[in-house]
């Protein structure tokens, strides 16, 4: 894939979580509450470390070094996190069907991440 190309895509793949980092520094409380409506404690900390992750992650994939490791920890977080945000399973009507579509997004997402990742680490051949 020509580099350019290929910084677009993972430019991309990368955008949520750039965007979800930069909305939670914007509102930090709003991420508290966030953390803590999921049912998770201590809330603050985690918010924290969430948005540390979104930054750190995407820098490692956008400048090449370590690219595997910040695509994988993106991928577990994302698996992670379509599980306690997006739990169709447990909701009805439009509401259900919402959550799906999200939670399969978030599963497209995770996969997009263990190509590159598979990529960096030479596990994926042509």
């Amino acid at each position: 894939m020509p580099d350019r190309m290929q910084t677009l895509a993972l430019a991309l793949l990368c955008a949520p979580y750039l965007q979800g980092a930069a909305l939670k520094l914007l509102d930090f409380r709003g991420a508290v509450a966030e953390v803590r409506g999921l049912g998770l404690a201590p809330a603050a900390p985690l918010a924290a470390a969430t948005t540390a992750l979104q930054l750190a992650a995407p820098a490692l994939i956008l400048s090449g070094w370590q690219r595997g490791l910040g695509a994988l920890a993106l991928a577990g977080f994302t698996l992670l996190a379509a599980v306690l945000a997006d739990r169709f399973w447990r909701a009805t009507g439009a509401e259900r069907r919402r959550l799906g579509i999200a939670f399969c997004e978030h599963l497209a997402l995770a996969g997009g991440l263990l190509l590159v990742a598979c990529q960096d680490l030479g596990v994926l051949h042509a």
